[in-house]
C-alpha cells in the first residue's frame, strides 16, 4: 500500500466531515464481546439510516421504526462480498446471532425489513 500524501486540518476544516455514531457499549460491554467489529460497524450504519426512516415514515402498524439495508447496499458500503454480508446480518440477527436486529421477509421481489432493536433501554439490563 503507497501512503498517501495528505495535508492537516487548520481549524474549523477539523468539523467539515459526517461521522457514523457507534454506541460505546457495543465495544464495552461484554455481552458484545463476541461480535466482530464488522458486525457493530454494520449495526452503526443502520442506526444512521433510522434517522432517514423515521422522516420517511417507515414504521409499521405498532409505531416501531425500520430501515431496508439491501445486501447489494450493504457489499457497496462494506466493500466485501455476498458471502461477508450475509455473515454479518446473521450475526446480527435475533435468529442466528445477538439479537441486534429482527429481519422480515417480505417475498414478491420486495426488500427484507429489517428492525433495529434498542440495546440500551432499561429492560435491556435488568
Amino acid at each position: 500500500m503507497t501512503a498517501l500524501s495528505l495535508p492537516y486540518f487548520y481549524g474549523c476544516e477539523a468539523e467539515q466531515f459526517a461521522f457514523y455514531r457507534i454506541p460505546k457499549l457495543l465495544m464495552s460491554d461484554e455481552r458484545f464481546r463476541g461480535v466482530s467489529t464488522d458486525a457493530k460497524l454494520l449495526y452503526g450504519l443502520m442506526l444512521d439510516r433510522m434517522s432517514l426512516s423515521l422522516k420517511n415514515g417507515w414504521q409499521d402498524e405498532q409505531g416501531r421504526v425500520y430501515i431496508y439495508f439491501p445486501a447489494d447496499e450493504i457489499m457497496s458500503t462494506l466493500n466485501c462480498q455476498s458471502e461477508k454480508a450475509s455473515k454479518l446480518l446473521a450475526e446480527l440477527d435475533s435468529k442466528k446471532g445477538i439479537g441486534l436486529i429482527d429481519r422480515v421477509r417480505q417475498g414478491q421481489g420486495k426488500p427484507t425489513i429489517i428492525y433495529v432493536k434498542n440495546f440500551a433501554c432499561n429492560s435491556f439490563f435488568e
